[in-house]
């Protein structure tokens, strides 16, 4: 079974940054699960399979999986208040996010 390469925007990464050290941890422990398991983890969102989120400690991390090029994009960090609106902003840039992965993968040729 191929290893996904998991990648994170601006966003995800300033999310992260706000996070205690305990919610530090159980994110990296998430992204370790996503690179060696990544269109098994999660739950769909939107009717998409390939946009899934993952809770852990009442709060959500949301991610887009490209199976076909086995990369990751680990997009933001939200709780349960906002999640609607994230879901939404997600969704609306969701041609974004592809331009962005691919520009990643073919560096990576």
């Amino acid at each position: 079974m191929p290893i996904y390469e998991v990648y994170t925007t601006r966003e995800f990464d300033e999310d992260f940054n706000k996070l205690d050290n305990s919610e530090k941890l159980r994110v990296r422990k998430i992204i370790m699960q996503l690179s060696l398991r990544g269109d098994e983890i999660g739950k769909p969102l939107s009717g998409l399979s390939f946009f899934r989120e993952k809770k852990f400690e009442g709060k959500r991390l949301y991610f887009l999986v490209y199976k076909d090029i086995f990369i990751i994009l680990a997009i933001a960090i939200g709780n349960k208040k906002v999640q609607q609106a994230t879901i939404n902003r997600i969704l609306i840039d969701l041609s974004e996010y592809q331009q962005y992965v691919f520009n990643i993968f073919n560096k990576k040729d």
